[in-house]
Parts: C-alpha cells; structure tokens; sequence
C-alpha cells in the first residue's frame, strides 16, 4: 500500500512530442536513510522508494529517460523516437504509483530509448545499474547480476572512451564502481585491479572517502580469497 503522504506529482513537457503530463515524484523532506550498499544503493524506512520515480515517461509518444537527462535530447534523437517508439506506443493513462515491477519495465524503455539515441555509455550504464539495484530490492538474484553485468561493462567503456566530466562522472568515482560491480560479479581479480587505479587516480585527485571504501573493499577481496584458500588447504 503507497504511502500517500510520501508521493506528489509534478507536471513535465515532453521535448519529443511536446505534450505536458504528469509524473509521480517522491517527497525528499520525507525520506530517512536507513543504510547505503557499497555500490550506492540507499535503503529508505517505508514501502516508497525514489529509485521506482527517477525516470519520467510520456504516456503519449513513449519517451522514457532519467528525470536529469529527460530534456537531453537532441532534434535528430527525437527523430529517431517519433520514428522507432511512437508508431508501437499506445497512449495510456500511467499509475501514478509504480509497483517495483513497473519501474522495472519503465527503466528498460528509457534503456531502449537511450540505446536507440546513442546517449552516452555512462548514462546507458547508470539506468543498467538501477536496474540491478530495482530486482535487488525484490530479491531477484540473476536479473540483479545480469544488469549489474551490463552496467558494469558499459562504465568500463565509458572510463576509456568517454569525457568523464561531461557526464557528470569522475575517474575516482568511476573506478570505484567499476571494482565495487565486479566485486560483486564475483571477479575478484578485475575489483582488485580496479580499486588499485581508484588508489592510483587519488594521488592527484584527492577523495579520501571513495578511496577509504575502495580501501575497505579491497581488503574485503582479499581476505575472502584468503579464506577460501585456507579452506582448500585443509580439504
């Protein structure tokens, strides 16, 4: 049952079609953190969560992006939208409570959208991370995994292809989540290489917070492999 009191809905136009609708946002006053996963994920007390609401869809052209790269679009990607979503989009009248399943299928248009536009791999990521974090939540192991995957690969294209800064993105950050995804990929050896660059990268560019939790998961890494290594020996 959707608490109310947590919702309000804010009134967006489509820069595709240029149709005004509203959308369904939650009350940040009203939000009380209850703990932080190392990739970034916040756990909030209450049924609500924010993530479901992040991206912004048009129920009348089929538009799906994150609500700060909503207006993002460029004449010719809205071309392409108009030509590729449209024309199999039904106009529907949106919830405007999402279910977890919902979200789910909501991030995976702004996915398509965001493919078919050729956005950036930073952003194609962060949308396959929130994903993985959405089944997280519902405690769906392999859909998690296979976004965190897809996630994952797209950041690690970005750090060596892309400028960082113009999506919103630092090297440190970047390297962080990159080792932080693969930890929890179970690619031990590609995290361990990763936090050593986010401990590389901070000589110059100093983050004493990422590198502290780069830091707390390296050893993490490295005291599990230690384990298993012991419990090998002793089989």
């Amino acid at each position: 049952m959707v608490d109310k009191t947590m919702i309000y809905e804010k009134k967006v136009k489509c820069p595709v079609c240029n149709k005004e609708f509203m959308t369904t946002k939650v009350k940040t006053s009203k939000l009380k953190l209850v703990k932080r996963d190392e990739d970034f994920l916040n756990y909030y007390k209450g049924e609500e969560h924010p993530l479901k609401y992040e991206v912004f869809l048009c129920p009348f052209c089929g538009y799906a992006a994150m609500e700060k790269r909503f207006d993002k679009i460029k004449p010719s990607g809205k071309s392409i939208i108009l030509r590729n979503v449209t024309p199999k989009w039904h106009k529907r009248d949106l919830k405007p409570e999402r279910s977890f399943e919902d979200a789910v299928n909501i991030y995976k248009l702004a996915l398509y959208c965001g493919e078919i536009i050729k956005k950036s791999k930073v952003e194609l990521g962060n949308i396959c991370l929130r994903i993985g974090w959405l089944y997280r939540i519902q405690g769906i192991d392999n859909e998690e995994k296979r976004f965190l995957r897809y996630g994952r690969d797209l950041f690690e294209e970005s750090y060596y292809k892309e400028d960082l800064r113009e999506n919103g993105y630092d090297e440190v950050t970047l390297s962080y989540l990159i080792g932080e995804l693969s930890r929890r990929l179970g690619e031990n050896e590609k995290a361990l290489n990763w936090f050593n660059t986010v401990f590389t990268v901070c000589r110059n560019n100093k983050n004493p917070v990422i590198e502290e939790m780069a830091r707390d998961q390296w050893n993490l890494v490295r005291e599990g492999r230690a384990q298993k290594a012991n419990t090998t020996d002793n089989e």
